[in-house]
């Protein structure tokens, strides 16, 4: 079954945690970690004041149900020293693995929301996404490349692979397009 997974962070080393979370992702037993975006630098929502996210999208082939899979996600999550208990909504995170699809899975349950309900509204998601197939059809909802207008105004920012990544080195009032 074909899998993406978004991955996001925005503390104690957002580049660093999502970097291992990825190299964690190739680990999973019944998987393979078979494609990973750049990472973005994003702008995070939900109005809570925070820093900046870095954001990149993963595809894995798996044998794991769309549950199981999402439970190896949290004890990533939890590996890494995420406390979702005491997380404030919208808050910012250590590391944040989404489940964005499973396969053409559609699910509607406590639990578990596949695709996830929000994938095509957050550039953060979409952007990364694209770069494996801007006409990947999201499952229930059409393809990819008819929601990327949508997010067109949201603040994003492709890290280029390979280079100086250093957060320190981006310019906060740069990205953002005002003062701190």
């Amino acid at each position: 079954m074909l899998a993406f997974v978004a991955l996001g962070s925005n503390l104690e080393d957002p580049m660093g945690q999502v970097e291992r979370a990825l190299g964690a992702l190739a680990q999973l037993p019944g998987s393979r970690l078979i494609w990973q975006s750049s990472l973005y630098l994003s702008a995070p929502v939900g109005g809570v004041v925070q820093p900046p996210f870095i954001n990149a999208v993963a595809a894995l082939w798996t044998r794991l149900g769309a549950a199981e899979l999402l439970a190896s996600l949290h004890e990533l999550e939890q590996r890494a020293g995420r406390q979702r208990a005491e997380e404030r909504y919208w808050g910012p995170r250590i590391l944040d693995l989404d489940l964005l699809s499973h396969g053409s899975c559609r699910v509607t349950r406590a639990d578990l929301v596949l695709p996830h309900p929000r994938l095509h509204e957050r550039a953060f998601v979409l952007l990364p996404l694209s770069e494996f197939d801007p006409e990947w059809h999201i499952p229930g909802q059409g393809p990819l490349s008819q929601f990327l207008a949508a997010v067109a105004d949201q603040p994003i920012q492709r890290l280029a692979p390979g280079k100086n990544r250093n957060l320190q080195s981006l310019q906060y009032s740069s990205f953002w397009g005002k003062e701190e």
